[in-house]
C-alpha cells in the first residue's frame, strides 16, 4: 500500500498526496481510538474482577506469546488474508479511498496482521479495562500507523520508488529485532511491576 499511495501514484490519478495522506491519518486515527474505546468498554468487567496485578501477568504472559510468534516458536500467526482493496484507488478520490485504507489499517484487524505487536496493542486496551484509556492506547496505535505513509513523500519517479522499496526491506529485519526487543522489554516491565 505505501508503494500505491505516493506523490507519483496520486498524480497519476489526478489526486493530491498530502489530501489522500491526511485522510489516511485521520480515518487510522479515528479507527484506532473507536476500536480502542470498544474494547477499554469490553474489559470493564475484567477490570472489576481483576486486581491490576492480575491484569499485569496477564499481559506479561501475552507478551510472551507475542515473543514467541516473532521469534518463530509458534507459527503461523493468526490472521486474516484480507488485503485493503486496491482496485478502490481508481474509483473515488483520493481523500475517500485514503480515510477507507486508514480505517481499515487503524482498527488493527480488520486486514492482515504481520506483528503480533497488534495483538498487545489490543489486548492493553481490554487489560485497561477503561473506554478512555483503551481510545488513548487505541488512538495512538491508529496515528501512528496513520503516519506510515510519510516515507512515501518524496517519490515522484518510478526510480524513487524503486529506491523507496530497497530501503524498506534493508530496515525489515532490524524493524523485526526492535519489535522483538520492545516485547521483552515490556514483558519484562509487566512482569516486574505485577510482582510488586
Amino acid at each position: 500500500m505505501l508503494a500505491s499511495i505516493t506523490p507519483l501514484g496520486e498524480r497519476s490519478r489526478n489526486s493530491r498526496w498530502g489530501v489522500t495522506v491526511t485522510a489516511f491519518a485521520l480515518g487510522s486515527t479515528a479507527a484506532g481510538l473507536a476500536a480502542g474505546a470498544a474494547l477499554g468498554a469490553a474489559g470493564a468487567p475484567l477490570r472489576a474482577a481483576a486486581s491490576p496485578s492480575v491484569r499485569l501477568w496477564i499481559m506479561g504472559a501475552l507478551l510472551g506469546v507475542a515473543l514467541a510468534f516473532e521469534s518463530r516458536l509458534l507459527r503461523p500467526l493468526p490472521t486474516l488474508r484480507r488485503q485493503v482493496n486496491e482496485q478502490l484507488l481508481h474509483r473515488y478520490r483520493g481523500w475517500v479511498y485514503g480515510a477507507g485504507f486508514g480505517i481499515q489499517l487503524g482498527a488493527g484487524v480488520a486486514t492482515i496482521v504481520s506483528t503480533s505487536a497488534v495483538y498487545c496493542v489490543l489486548a492493553s486496551a481490554v487489560l485497561l479495562g477503561s473506554p478512555l484509556w483503551g481510545a488513548l492506547v487505541g488512538g495512538t496505535f491508529g496515528l501512528v500507523r496513520g503516519l506510515s505513509m510519510l516515507p512515501s513523500r518524496r517519490v515522484r519517479s518510478s526510480a524513487a520508488l524503486v529506491s523507496l522499496d530497497q530501503r524498506l526491506r534493508r530496515w525489515d529485519r532490524p524493524s523485526r529485532a526492535a519489535t522483538s526487543a520492545s516485547l521483552t522489554a515490556m514483558a519484562a516491565v509487566a512482569v516486574v511491576a505485577a510482582w510488586r
